[in-house]
């Protein structure tokens, strides 16, 4: 088949919105409607024959009065199927009425003919009748067809749309025109690897004889996975534009129904779709929905979910084996898949798109940034220095709030300080400027949020810190931002050390400088148990158990599957890994105390700081620590307003990077809004 009859091909199943348009199947469909109308037809005449049934013939009086010697008959008028008679006896005239049947009508007629020859009678006349009957049955025979026509056309219209009753099991996925599929890789930046993997799949969609006639056979399916927003789907339209084939999309979920079969029945109708306008690319978006372990359920094997995954497994590579169909999915949690799915037949390569690097998040910055004005110092590279850990779909929310923030302000063009605002706002929420604190509260939180950042700036050469701010935003108080100095995928033992030091700076700046301890380290201590517990349990990196790590990496996520799992090691070593946990922790405190006291000038200087102004910047706060504490350093800044006031409602800035620290020191119940890098 060539590229013309493709395009005839999937020109016949795409309108001009980009859906299908299948024709509707209806076996015998008109067949019924035919003999529903004759139906209707035998019973609409049956029931205006039966107006005549029952009634008493009064023929036969007509004829006797015609023709009795002692009447004289004058008339006879007959109008439809009644008859007036006027005759004259014993010199008085006299009119009778009288009922004939409709169908006697026409003898009547002959028999008054003859009889006036016969000079019976004086004169006849007939006038025709006004037959309402026929007419009613005309207008009902044509409203019955205007209703079955548009019954039809009603239903053919669901069928088309996938929405009735008889397209349960029909294909739903949205199939793409290849000339209306304008995305390429090209557009698709932070993918290098990835984009190396699928283009051999592009260069077999185009030219498939050249690998047919070296013998190599193309991987029958390529799963995608990796965390949200790394470009997953982004990356199969681009195969499907790179290569110009037809695009069928369908979601996982698409294929579940209460009704038993209608799962597998969409199987077997999107692959013969796809096989009709092969060379094509089917992608199965969230396939987890669908391609979850078999078996590792309660109720056994028989199962709606199950015989649409069998049905799955049989297509790409079972009795009904499709050539020229590549089939790419999509998923979060390639450990919760069939095993069956992931074997080489089906999908034979698996590619993870890991989230970018620094030189991929600019790039992704520089495609999303295209229809959008900035200003000649925003600095692309800079920002993706910032931004470590954020994905593509993160970096398009970050201009996309900068742009907002922009036409908040009444500003022609993004600056880089709406992106720095956006940036923080993305990820914590807004600035609660109007929220008004007591002296107490401010005091509590300055030396809280001072004593993170001296702390992480004492005891970190990999971090440096963005912002420090006494600033309630979202569910938090106050936080102290920090971001990497470049960009890394592991954490030695001093790193992990380092952080749980950083969490506990806060609590132990509240004992030296305020001789008091509040609920505001809450979620600062759960992230200190959290990650000195999976550095004795996950990495083996305790002094007591090193080299040796407790319990399942992989967690169990069905409840079959969990039932029979035991405790992987004795009770008496689990309390010697709390013991361990312990004095990871308590060591880490005591050495936190130690270099809040040695740098107590910083601290103070900073509090002070944060106090008057409310936010202190990363330079700032450099600034203020060389200089050990001496805010005259930064006297040239203007302090800030109150709280209470609104005139830094436009500037809201809060939140942090996925490295950024969050000190909440408003109430024990708030949660820990990110997930650190140091428990991974």
């Amino acid at each position: 088949m060539d590229k013309k009859d493709i395009d005839n091909e999937v020109n016949k199943k795409v309108d001009g919105d980009g859906k299908k348009n299948f024709s509707p199947k209806f076996s015998g469909g008109w067949i019924f409607y035919i003999v529903v109308f004759v139906i209707i037809l035998v019973l609409s005449e049956t029931v205006f024959r039966l107006n005549d049934t029952g009634k008493k013939n009064n023929l036969s009086d007509v004829y006797d009065y015609i023709e009795s010697e002692e009447k004289q008959v004058k008339s006879v008028d007959i109008n439809g199927n009644t008859v007036l008679l006027t005759y004259a006896e014993g010199g008085l005239d006299y009119t009778i009425s009288r009922k004939v049947p409709s169908t006697a009508v026409g003898d009547l007629l002959t028999y008054l003919r003859a009889a006036k020859n016969d000079g019976l009678i004086e004169t006849y006349d007939y006038t025709e009748p006004f037959d309402l009957g026929l007419i009613f049955n005309a207008i009902f025979c044509i409203g019955s067809l205007v209703i079955i026509f548009m019954l039809f056309r009603s239903f053919s219209k669901q069928a088309k749309d996938n929405n009735s009753v008889f397209s349960f099991g029909n294909n739903r996925a949205k199939l793409t025109n290849p000339n209306q599929m304008k995305i390429r890789f090209s557009d698709v930046a932070g993918c290098v690897e990835e984009k190396e993997e699928l283009a051999e799949v592009v260069d077999f969609l185009k030219n498939p004889d050249k690998y047919y006639n070296l013998g190599a056979k193309i991987p029958k399916g390529v799963i995608l996975y990796g965390v949200p927003g790394t470009g997953k789907t982004l990356l199969a339209k681009a195969v499907a534009g790179e290569a110009g084939v037809p695009f069928f999309n369908i979601s996982g979920s698409d294929f579940v129904e209460m009704l038993v079969g209608v799962g597998s029945s969409r199987v077997r109708s999107l692959f013969a779709d796809a096989k009709k306008a092969a060379p094509s690319v089917v992608f199965i978006d969230e396939i987890d929905a669908v391609g979850r372990k078999r078996g590792a359920g309660l109720g056994g094997g028989n199962d709606e979910r199950e015989q649409t995954l069998n049905q799955i497994l049989v297509e790409m590579d079972g009795f009904n084996s499709n050539t020229n169909v590549i089939v790419i999915a999509a998923t979060n949690r390639v450990d919760v898949l069939d095993p069956a799915l992931l074997r080489a037949g089906r999908f034979d390569r698996k590619v993870m798109v890991m989230p970018p690097d620094a030189d991929g998040r600019e790039e992704i910055l520089k495609i999303h940034a295209r229809n959008k004005k900035f200003t000649k110092d925003v600095d692309f590279h800079e920002i993706a220095l910032s931004t470590v850990g954020f994905t593509g779909a993160d970096l398009e929310n970050l201009l996309n709030e900068a742009a907002l923030l922009t036409a908040r302000r009444n500003k022609k063009a993004t600056t880089s300080l709406e992106i720095s605002d956006a940036m923080f706002r993305v990820m914590m929420g807004p600035e609660k400027n109007s929220k008004k604190l007591t002296e107490k509260s401010k005091r509590l939180t300055a030396y809280h949020e001072a004593g993170h950042a001296v702390v992480l700036r004492a005891v970190s050469d990999t971090e440096k810190v963005d912002r420090v701010t006494i600033i309630p935003a979202g569910s938090a108080g106050g936080f102290t931002a920090y971001k990497p100095k470049e960009d890394y995928d592991f954490h030695t033992k001093q790193m992990l050390i380092n952080s749980i030091m950083t969490s506990l700076g806060g609590r132990a700046a509240e004992e030296i400088f305020l001789g008091e301890i509040s609920t505001g380290a809450s979620s600062d201590l759960q992230h200190c148990n959290r990650v000195a517990t999976n550095m004795i349990k996950r990495y083996g990196l305790s002094d007591k158990f090193p080299n040796l790590v407790f319990g399942d990496e992989n967690e169990e996520v069905f409840i079959g599957s969990s039932f029979g799992q035991v405790q992987s090691y004795s009770d008496k070593t689990a309390a010697a890994i709390d013991e361990e946990i312990k004095n990871i922790i308590d060591k880490c405190y005591q050495d936190t105390l130690n270099i809040l006291r040695e740098k107590s000038s910083i601290v103070e200087g900073l509090a002070n700081r944060l106090m008057d102004v409310l936010k202190v910047d990363g330079p700032d706060f450099e600034k203020l620590y060389l200089a050990n504490g001496d805010i005259s350093v930064l006297e040239n800044k203007s302090a800030a307003p109150e709280l209470s006031t609104s005139s830094e409602t436009d500037k809201e800035k809060s939140e942090e990077t996925s490295e950024t620290e969050t000190s909440k020191t408003d109430s024990e119940s708030v949660t820990e809004e990110k997930d650190n890098k140091e428990s991974l």
